[in-house]
């Protein structure tokens, strides 16, 4: 006779219009329907279990999850899996979470990519992946031997006037401690908005005096208004997902984990905000123009030099004095982007991403990758999308 199907409660506050809430539920849901679970969204799953506590309503539960859940569900021997990093229960319960620090450092790498050598951070109180993107953004530029200046604003800046104005105030302060070109990190969409006005007030252009590298993809705020923002994909699905796999197993009485499992970002989406290179040189601007625009094409370093009327030593000195890097390592950084970010968000053959992003073939793509990031392409891509069988296994941290 077959098993009963597992009944799962979904609580993940799914009336706020944000990804990190409608990817994490549709990456739940996409394991859940693979595996034939009844689910039911029940945003008051603490008073579910207290009123109905025999017979259990659900076999386990996928939560932004309180302490009166955790209290509820241990004393009930019901399986949580909690997916808000910012939960006040965070260390009681086995977690998900998109790796925010590793989001940290891809902000750093992109804007220090373009040049930039002055750095800003405005993100938001009682947010800890905010806290732990703005912590691994300012170590990746402080190894790379610059200032950063940060700030901080409430999480809700629209909850009143007097915070909206608080809000104004405290970019203003910020803003006068900053001396332009800037590669700011901007904890969200919203405040990244906020920021471009107040740059577009002072007379300051985005991205050529202020970049701006903010929130975590939301299309409305991101793509809605000029300029465009630049942002992190989570890939929110993925954390979806990996939750759902996760609680299939506690659900078959497996221990859970020591520490969260993390879920790498699945890449940078660049837009107007950060189409710039930050660079006094400007040979070395037209040569970072020429690359970004030409990679996918099998050019080399005396390529580069012709397209900019430059002898190739005269050019590769200057990158040297700018970049701290040659050109070839330039042309080799701006393809790794280019594939990496194609591996994510896309399901081409290997060897057609190696061929359209200037590798020629996977086996260079490959090469490349094993050397740079310690990872095959296969590998990259498969701990970056979201698949039913189970085999999203990052390792928790």
């Amino acid at each position: 006779m077959a098993s009963p199907p597992r009944r799962v409660a979904v609580k993940l506050d799914l009336d706020w219009p944000y990804k990190r809430h409608a990817g994490v539920f549709a990456g739940l849901q996409a394991y859940a329907q693979a595996r034939g679970w009844q689910c039911t969204v029940d945003e008051y799953v603490e008073d579910t279990l207290a009123r109905h506590p025999r017979p259990l309503p659900y076999d386990g539960i996928v939560a932004r999850a309180t302490p009166l859940l955790a209290r509820r569900a241990a004393g009930l021997n019901v399986p949580v899996v909690n997916v808000w990093a910012s939960s006040p229960a965070r260390g009681r319960l086995p977690g998900v979470f998109p790796d925010y620090a590793a989001m940290g450092r891809l902000r750093a790498e992109h804007l220090l990519s373009r040049g930039f050598r002055r750095f800003g951070t405005l993100t938001a109180d009682d947010d800890r992946g905010q806290d732990e993107e703005v912590a691994a953004f300012t170590r990746a530029v402080a190894d790379a031997g610059f200032p950063c200046a940060a700030a901080r604003v409430a999480l809700d800046t629209a909850s009143s006037l007097a915070e909206w104005r608080k809000t104004e105030r405290t970019i203003t302060g910020w803003m006068d401690a900053l001396a332009p070109p800037i590669g700011a990190y901007v904890g969200s969409e919203s405040h990244g908005r906020i920021v471009a006005q107040a740059c577009h007030r002072r007379g300051w252009r985005v991205p050529q005096d202020v970049a701006i590298v903010a929130g975590r993809n939301e299309l409305t705020l991101c793509e809605g208004l000029r300029p465009t923002l630049s942002s992190v994909e989570v890939g929110y699905e993925r954390v979806g997902a990996e939750a759902a796999r996760l609680l299939d197993e506690l659900m078959n009485g497996a221990p859970p984990p020591s520490q969260p499992i993390l879920i790498p970002p699945a890449g940078l989406v660049v837009r107007e905000s950060t189409d710039f290179f930050a660079v006094r040189d400007e040979l070395v601007a037209a040569a970072l123009q020429f690359i970004a625009a030409n990679s996918h094409l099998p050019i080399g370093q005396d390529d580069v030099a012709r397209a900019v009327a430059a002898e190739t030593r005269t050019l590769q000195r200057r990158f040297g004095k700018h970049l701290n890097r040659g050109i070839a390592a330039e042309i080799r950084r701006v393809r790794i982007e280019r594939a990496r970010r194609e591996l994510a968000m896309g399901d081409r053959s290997v060897k057609a991403i190696a061929r359209d992003t200037g590798f020629g073939g996977s086996a260079r793509l490959c090469e490349v990758f094993r050397r740079e990031l310690g990872v095959t392409p296969s590998e990259y891509r498969r701990d970056r999308q979201v698949r039913l069988d189970g085999a999203i296994t990052p390792q928790p941290r």
